[in-house]
Order: C-alpha cells, then structure tokens, then sequence
C-alpha cells in the first residue's frame, strides 16, 4: 500500500468529518492516536474536548447554544485497563463495557451500527490500542450504510499485529464535502507518525479546513512503560 501523505489527504478535503489515526512513532517506542472533529451546523460546531479521567469528551462550548446533544455529546477516548479505546461516537461506551465483559473489539459493536442521521447515514469507525508486556497491537472498525441504503449494516474490522515503526493507519467518516455526505470507502489509509507530538499535533491542526475543523487529541503512550502524553486543540477557546 502506498504511504500517503496526511497533509495532503487533509489539505485536499475539505470535509473529512470526524477522523482517527493509530500508528507507532518513527522509533518505535510510542503507540501513537490521533482523534479529530469537524461541523458544517452551529451545534455541530459549538464543541470542544475537555479531558474526562484518562479519556476525554466533548462539551458544548456555549452551552445556551446547545440544540441536539444526542450525536455530538460523547466520550471520544476511553481507557479500560492496557487499552485505549477511541471512536466518534457513543460506542465508545459499548466498547467499553463489551471489553470489560470479555467480549473481542468486533463482538462489542455487532449490536451498534452507522448513525441514524438519514440521508448521511455517519459511518461509525472505532479503533483500539493493546498495549501488552512491551508489545503492541491495534484495530478500527468502520459500521457504515450499504451506498446509503440504511436497510443494511456493512461492518469492516482491520487488525494490525506489531505495527511498523513510523507507520499509521487514517479512518474518517466522509469520502468528501457533499449533500447528502459520501461515507468513506476502502480500507484504512496508510501515513507516516513521526516521533514528536507536538509536531504531528500542529500538522494536522494546520492541515484541517479553517472553517470546518472543531477540536483534535492527540496521544503517544510510551510502550515499555505505559506512561502517555496528551495534547488537546479546540478551536473554540
């Protein structure tokens, strides 16, 4: 697979909508993700990430101008004991609590499917970080409409065992800007991670649309150790 450039995948669109990167660090010692969102409407827009435990989730930045929190209010990250869970939506929590009771990544979300924001049916990506006795491994998932027939469910996980040094993998939930939205297609798009976050953190900021781009995280989790750094944009201040 051809390693992408994540400025130009992001340059190039001006709506991705809400994007999640996993990858390893350049030296291989940092398991890397990357959560982004994005609003076309006011209450879309009216978010930032604030910090929640080892998590973080979305607030409304003015809350008087809070319209429908039920898609836009949710935990993005999570933790539950070597795991790191991050995904656009409330299956977070599904995740969460599917894992707590032994079930796999893809059993946790076979009772979740796309969002039911008819005609864009949202897809739903999802992806996890294990991170074990120095070894490392992830996954995303995508829940999407078939071509935006909300009668099906078509579910893709995609596992990655001991990932390359300085390689990503970038899931998001638009195909491009458009009414109504075009899902993604294809399978997770292959990038560079290099080894410092605030440099990695500041490409994707700049790269994102001016107008469109809403909130980022950040995280690189030291694999020997488990200890992490976190950095956090919002756009609203």
């Amino acid at each position: 697979m051809e390693m992408l450039s994540i400025e130009k995948e992001l340059q190039g669109n001006s709506y991705p909508g809400r994007g999640i990167i996993i990858g390893k660090s350049k030296d291989g010692t940092k398991a890397v993700t990357a959560y982004f969102i994005m609003g076309r409407s006011a209450n879309s827009r009216n978010r930032i990430f604030a910090e929640e435990g080892e998590g973080i989730r979305t607030q409304a930045f003015d809350v008087s101008k809070l319209e429908d929190p039920s898609l836009i209010i949710y935990a993005p990250v999570r933790v539950l004991g070597n795991k790191t869970i991050v995904t656009n939506g409330d299956q977070t929590d599904t995740i969460y609590e599917g894992m707590d009771r032994q079930l796999t990544f893809e059993q946790s979300l076979r009772c979740r499917e796309f969002e039911p924001d008819g005609p864009n049916y949202t897809p739903r990506i999802s992806g996890i970080l294990h991170i074990e006795n120095g070894k490392y491994n992830y996954a995303m998932s995508i829940l999407k409409s078939n071509n935006g027939n909300p009668e099906s469910c078509s579910r893709f996980t995609f596992a990655y065992e001991n990932p390359a040094a300085g390689e990503g993998h970038f899931i998001h939930t638009y195909k491009s800007d458009g009414n109504p939205l075009p899902s993604f297609e294809g399978e997770p798009k292959l990038i560079g991670i290099p080894d410092d976050m605030n440099a990695f953190a500041d490409t994707l900021w700049n790269s994102l649309n001016e107008d469109n781009k809403v909130s980022l995280f950040v995280r690189y989790i030291d694999i020997a150790t488990g200890k992490y750094e976190t950095k956090i944009v919002n756009k609203n201040q």
